[in-house]
């Protein structure tokens, strides 16, 4: 997950998307990429799901861009299905509703290298993360103004046929 998560940040940077990264508080890692409100849900639905193609088409042993299990034996669907209207994500220092309680905690890059799991930290110890914390690993979050641009697009749509 480590990996995909880097490879995700590697391909949205090469599109000129600055990414965040939180823990999900379940079994893996969200890649957030916050951008204004131009386009609307199809289109940045169509855009994420490019995304997902790209990564599965490139690594085609590592990653799906097709839910259902049996598209992704073995490999790590690329949810790009949270970017449509009436969907949803965890949002970051939320609890999850599962056994362990995981939350969902942001974090700066160099620290997903050293993460264990999208459930490392929980009720028990996010206090923990917390009180380590010297800056907020978000804090460029909110001054992120960013567009989905025709380049990008047609960057996929050519790596995607090549």
């Amino acid at each position: 997950m480590v990996e995909a998560a880097q490879l995700t940040r590697e391909l949205l940077d090469e599109l000129g998307l600055k990414s965040f990264c939180k823990t999900s508080g379940g079994k893996g890692f969200h890649v957030v990429v916050p951008i204004a409100k131009q386009l609307g849900w199809d289109e940045v639905k169509a855009f994420s799901q490019a995304v997902a193609q790209h990564m599965a088409t490139a690594l085609p042993k590592h990653f799906a861009a097709k839910m259902g299990a049996q598209n992704r034996k073995g490999k790590i669907f690329v949810d790009y299905l949270r970017n449509n209207r009436g969907s949803s994500t965890v949002c970051a220092y939320s609890l999850r509703a599962r056994p362990g309680l995981g939350v969902s905690v942001p974090l700066d890059w160099d620290e997903v290298p050293n993460t264990t799991a999208g459930d490392q930290w929980n009720i028990s110890n996010v206090h923990e993360r917390l009180d380590s914390l010297t800056n907020d690993p978000w804090a460029d979050y909110a001054k992120t103004k960013q567009r989905i641009t025709a380049a990008m697009q047609r960057r996929l749509a050519t790596a995607e046929h090549d």
